[in-house]
């Protein structure tokens, strides 16, 4: 029995030290980062440890209004895109002759490269001297005024990230619950259709639990996708995203290493562990609830 459980930790060995420097070491770093007030980059020295850095961080008004950003994003997009997936995917599952045609149609999105996305976006919202961009002008025609989508109002800026938000992560989601619908057994469909049992029934008792797994997977990563939005934003409103008001958690992480106010990595790393707090929270409230919705 002893020299199985050598063979297994052999076995791990390999991923066992990938995670220690990769995963565990970098954490563990940015912890002590985080503790050390007063670090300077160039010299390398701080004059003490302590909570001074998330302190600051926290009534940074660039921090909080990136974490506001964030937490919409997060509320908004993940059951949006979600709901918008599963729709879409009932729907392709109903169709048999044209269906990859319309699978890989749907996908196009998801291969593209975010930055040329956010520009075909920005295209279409900015409003310049020059044209009110289409969405304007589709605006006109229905007798309403004409927004400044890119660098107009808050409101306004929220709305196009939050969209263009959804439309990039909208494609995997839909193949992913394409696929679990294509692998529920067609036989509790036959079975409660000799009930009379009706389609929205259906649905309610037999698609949702079965497919469960594969939603609370779309869920969790949804959720800390959004979280670590930041090229989104970029490709929107450019690199000065807190002259914008549009900066999101990473982003001010980004910025406090190397932007115009760079140089402060205790900064960085007290947000850097706060943004891990958030998630790992969120991410075991999920888990908790997955327990009696989640059907495995």
């Amino acid at each position: 029995m002893e020299k199985s459980n050598n063979k297994a930790w052999l076995y791990l060995l390999p991923s066992i030290l990938f995670l220690g420097a990769f995963m565990v070491y970098p954490i563990a770093d940015v912890l002590i980062y985080s503790m050390e007030e007063g670090y300077n980059s160039a010299s390398r020295i701080f004059f003490g440890v302590g909570l001074y850095n998330y302190a600051y961080v926290l009534h940074d008004p660039y921090f909080l209004q990136a974490l506001k950003n964030t937490f919409i994003l997060v509320i908004v997009t993940v059951p949006v895109s979600t709901g918008l997936a599963l729709l879409l995917s009932l729907g392709l599952n109903s169709i048999k002759g044209l269906k990859r045609l319309f699978q890989t149609i749907y996908f196009l999105p998801y291969v593209t490269n975010t930055l040329a996305v956010g520009l075909v976006f920005m295209i279409l919202f900015n409003k310049t001297p020059y044209t009110d961009g289409l969405v304007n002008l589709l605006i006109h025609r229905f007798g309403g005024s004409s927004v400044d989508f890119i660098g107009g109002p808050y409101w306004a800026k929220m709305l196009v990230l939050c969209f263009y938000t959804v439309w990039v992560v909208l494609p995997f989601k839909v193949l992913i619950l394409t696929g679990a619908l294509a692998s529920v057994n067609p036989q509790y469909y036959d079975a409660a259709k000799v009930d009379g049992t009706s389609k929205l029934r259906m649905f309610g008792k037999i698609t949702l639990p079965m497919i469960s797994p594969m939603l609370f997977y779309l869920i969790i990563t949804g959720f800390i996708g959004a979280f670590k939005a930041y090229s989104d934003a970029v490709a929107l409103f450019g690199i000065n995203l807190n002259a914008a008001e549009m900066n999101t958690i990473v982003g001010y992480i980004y910025d406090m290493l190397y932007g115009n106010s760079g140089g402060y990595p205790s900064y960085a790393s007290a947000a850097a562990i706060l943004l891990l707090a958030i998630v790992l929270t969120i991410t075991c409230i999920n888990s908790l609830i997955s327990k009696k919705y989640v059907y495995y």
